[in-house]
């Protein structure tokens, strides 16, 4: 990227650049190399700020643009909701912008991991084809369920409440994977009906 130039580099170029003569002599005109220290600070900070602006049109080195970029890629996202940290953030918008999206089971599971559920699994339902169902066979599918897909969590996130949890006066039925469920629906494709099953 390149390093920034201190002050004194800056006094010692702009003393080199002076052109030749009496008026310009150290010796003569000690005034002007006063001016040159002086002026010599502000050119070093603004080439600082300028290597700072250039390494934060990087998603490995930005900082101080996390709103803009969050801005630029539509975050917050409607699911998930604002991040605590900055480091959540800055890794929400490296997903949001190197994430390529898929319609295969692997993909879902990785959104599913990535929203608190590492045991997440797709189960593919079937229908019924000549040559490829047998009777008796557990989960012979139907014709409605030819795009029908559930993915099974793995187990609940902590919170939420439900019987024998929670106690008298407090909201009943929140559920920690509206998130999980929010996510799914949105990435899912328009022609499939999918579930999400919370064991």
């Amino acid at each position: 990227m390149g390093v920034a130039r201190t002050s004194g580099d800056y006094a010692q170029q702009m003393a080199a650049l002076l052109p030749p003569g009496p008026a310009w002599d150290r010796e003569f005109q000690p005034q002007i190399r006063a001016l040159l220290q002086a002026l010599a600070p502000e050119l070093a900070r603004l080439d600082a700020r300028a290597l700072q602006l250039l390494s934060e049109s990087f998603l490995d080195t930005f900082h101080e643009t996390l709103t803009d970029w969050e801005r630029e890629v539509g975050l917050p996202d409607e699911c998930l909701g604002t991040s605590g940290t900055v480091g959540e953030r800055k890794a929400m918008v490296r997903s949001r912008l190197i994430d390529l999206g898929g319609q295969t089971p692997a993909f879902y599971v990785q959104l599913a991991a990535r929203a608190g559920y590492p045991n997440a699994w797709v189960q593919e339902l079937r229908t019924p084809r000549f040559g490829s169902s047998r009777f008796g066979r557990a989960r012979f599918g139907t014709w409605a369920a030819q795009h029908m897909w559930i993915l099974h969590s793995g187990g609940r996130l902590p919170g939420g409440l439900r019987f024998g949890v929670g106690v008298w006066g407090e909201r009943f039925g929140a559920m920690p994977g509206n998130a999980l469920v929010c996510l799914i629906r949105r990435a899912a494709p328009a022609h499939t009906l999918e579930f999400v099953n919370f064991e």
